[in-house]
């Protein structure tokens, strides 16, 4: 019987060991952190899928390169490694440094939005829409209707509907909206690629309103490998093709290295423009650091500069893409409820299917990820109405899709890990209906999923 999936296009050099726990220390360790996953202690856990950010294992090459950290506070040569990675790869001119893509995200944010202003967007993230935010904007969400439909096949589910960025430019004035922040892929839509065409047209109309494109590009490379693969004209094309027209639609981006950077922390704010260039420096030496290093070490920049080369190897990306739907297709032929199409760098379970019984402001995404952890020692992440929080009024935000996101880190886990993770969830779905409910004991004011404390419903 041949093989049902890609090997890997590595070999594996170091080991980490992980910790094997009983489920009556899971269930201990699960009421200690609130039924919160991200409160769990790593030991605790036997596979972690809590997050792809900054849980990926480096490359050989990556760990020579940290070895050639120039650790100067000014003019670091590593600082020039990541500028030349970054304009030869997107073509940006001007390159900001920062300890990760949250820190981007508050420079970008702090330059360009004034108060009563308006950020529309493909679906929100939680820290994009929070620095928003606080900055005096209002988010808008003008992602495509089927991105909120977790069981509609749409190949590229993360585009903007342009009928409803148009509709917001008329409603508020091209003025009021400083940039529309187009995410690719898009996380929260279940990690879903924006296609080309969409692209230009979200660039077009733009542009003819001088309003900036700002890309979160967090995901670029997954998102170039799904216009590979799925868009008509672009099978021919590398990926580094790709990413480079991707890019040339845009007039900045903020980027979170801890993903398809292939590091473990740290991101940079990447423009074409030389003024908002200069507001950006003189706001990271107030948040980050100098403008040469931006809240990371040399080694840090090095490191990543390999990454972003190595993420866009097509060997490397394809292999990624094909451990998530590995897992994903698993799911599906259980009859496990998932967002379907697969995404690029997680498979996210329905929660409101999955625990049908459970109302939303019950939280079952949440009650789902705590249940697997007890099952399994399998680690998630709720991404649903505890990660949506509150509106302004203080009430839940009600998000149509209830999920928990099970996210694949890249280059750490084989197929055998994976598959211990749907036999969990499969059993997990067996004996949906015993499941209870979760209400919390703690609320913090901002992004409330990172600290949160619940307790079980009687």
């Amino acid at each position: 019987m041949g093989k049902s999936y890609m090997a890997e296009p590595y070999k594996i050099k170091v080991v980490e060991k992980i910790g094997v726990t009983t489920r009556e220390q899971r269930e201990e360790a699960i009421k200690k952190a609130g039924y919160n996953t991200f409160l769990l202690d790593s030991q605790d856990v036997y596979i972690d899928l809590l997050t792809d950010s900054g849980t990926n294992a480096m490359s050989d090459d990556q760990w020579a390169g940290l070895m050639k950290g120039d650790e100067a506070y000014a003019g670091s040569k590593n600082f020039k490694t990541l500028k030349n990675a970054v304009q030869d790869l997107m073509g940006f001119e001007y390159v900001v440094p920062t300890h990760q893509g949250r820190g981007a995200e508050n420079i970008l944010s702090q330059i360009t939005i004034k108060e009563g202003d308006y950020v529309p967007g493909n679906m929100y993230f939680t820290t994009t829409r929070a620095h928003q935010e606080m900055n005096g904007a209002t988010f808008r969400d003008v992602v495509i209707d089927e991105a909120h439909d977790s069981t509609y096949e749409h190949p590229f589910k993360g585009n903007v509907d342009l009928d409803k960025y148009q509709a917001l430019i008329d409603e508020v004035g091209a003025d009021k909206i400083p940039y529309i922040c187009l995410a690719v892929t898009v996380n929260l839509a279940g990690g879903q690629p924006v296609s080309m065409e969409n692209i230009k047209a979200v660039a077009e109309i733009s542009r003819k309103n001088g309003i900036l494109v700002m890309m979160d590009c967090t995901r670029f490379v997954e998102n170039a490998a799904f216009i590979k693969e799925r868009e008509e004209g672009y099978q021919d094309k590398s990926i580094k093709e790709i990413v480079k027209e991707m890019f040339s639609y845009a007039d900045g981006a903020t980027m979170s290295g801890k993903k398809d950077g292939l590091v473990n922390i740290g991101g940079f704010l990447a423009l074409n423009d030389p003024d908002l260039y200069t507001k950006a420096t003189a706001l990271v030496v107030v948040f980050e650091g100098m403008p040469s290093y931006g809240g990371m070490t040399g080694r840090d920049m090095e490191a990543i500069a390999i990454g972003l080369y190595e993420s866009c190897e097509y060997n490397y990306i394809s292999h990624r893409l094909e451990q998530v739907r590995y897992l994903g297709k698993k799911l599906e032929e259980a009859g496990v409820p998932i967002v379907k199409p697969i995404g690029g760098h997680a498979v996210f379970l329905d929660a409101k299917e999955f625990y049908d019984h459970i109302p939303q402001d019950e939280f079952p995404a949440q009650t789902l990820a705590a249940n697997l952890y007890v099952e399994s020692g399998v680690r998630s992440m709720e991404r649903g109405i505890v990660s949506a929080g509150r509106n302004k009024e203080g009430n839940h935000y009600y998000p149509k899709l209830e999920l928990v996101r099970l996210t694949i880190p890249r280059r750490v886990y084989t197929y055998a890990h994976l598959d211990v993770v749907a036999d969990s969830v499969i059993e997990l779905y067996k004996n949906r209906k015993n499941a209870k409910g979760l209400k919390f004991v703690y609320e913090p004011p901002v992004l409330r999923f990172f600290t949160a404390r619940f307790e079980l419903l009687k």
